[in-house]
């Protein structure tokens, strides 16, 4: 594991507390800053910034490491709301008029910081004890079924949210969990939990299909060309059953 930097002294109880289960998170995982990249809407050098205080990680990247990491975000996302507000109030705050206000701010923040504490212990039993009943670092097969799991039933498109490639091998296939399919086809404008499948397979082989939204645009196409091409493929940029079958190899 990763010898975490120490924290600025200056940050927030609260969004320190954040901070070091999202490490205690990551760490057990395995994960590193590179897979997460691969894995989640955000990049190497973003994460790096959440896991070193130096930036409030977006409440959506909170949700993604967490559904990577195959664990509920609920509790995390409770101490995000806290940190978002003791974020604000820092920024908000700025430097006191005069020593007059830093009494009371102090004895206030000692007051947070022991509550927090506590409440921190009581979710990390929680988070514990959900990991350990719910085993999230086993590869089971019904862990994240196409349909089902931790994708809904029904795929609505949100324009600019990528879904987490999680690619595994199962039944001899690479799968995102996302859609077992092999004869879908799909060219542009085509949308679906399928599509999602193919983007997240495409970028595991090296071609970059922009973000896994679930919707296929021009650059799904152009990166589902060159994987054709590379493979021998008819070059169309339409996904069928002979490219499902190369891009699950």
């Amino acid at each position: 594991m990763p010898r975490w930097k120490e924290l600025p002294a200056s940050l927030d109880e609260r969004v320190r507390q954040l901070v070091v289960q999202l490490r205690r998170l990551k760490d057990r995982s395995g994960l590193s800053l590179a897979s997460l990249a691969v894995k989640t809407s955000y990049s190497r050098s973003s994460w790096e910034r959440y896991f070193n205080g130096k930036q409030l990680p977006p409440r959506d990247a909170v949700e993604e490491l967490a559904r990577v990491c195959g664990t509920d975000p609920t509790r995390l996302l409770v101490l995000h709301e806290v940190a978002a507000d003791a974020w604000t109030e820092e920024a908000a705050a700025g430097d006191p008029a005069d020593d007059g206000g830093t009494a009371p701010v102090a004895e206030r923040r000692r007051w947070t910081t022991w509550v927090l504490s506590g409440a921190v212990v009581v979710l990390a039993a929680a988070l514990a004890a959900t990991l350990l009943t719910t085993h999230p670092w086993r590869h089971d097969d019904d862990r994240r079924p196409a349909g089902t799991g931790n994708t809904e039933a029904t795929f609505v498109f949100v324009q600019g949210r990528g879904r987490p490639c999680d690619i595994r091998r199962q039944e001899g296939e690479l799968r995102a969990g996302y859609s077992a399919t092999h004869s879908t086809l799909m060219d542009l404008k085509t949308s679906g939990w399928e599509v999602v499948e193919a983007q997240c397979l495409l970028k595991h082989h090296g071609f970059d299909p922009g973000i896994t939204d679930g919707s296929y645009g021009e650059r799904s196409k152009k990166a589902a060309k060159d994987f054709q091409k590379d493979r021998g493929l008819v070059v169309d940029g339409i996904v069928g059953p002979d490219t499902w079958g190369e891009l699950r190899r």
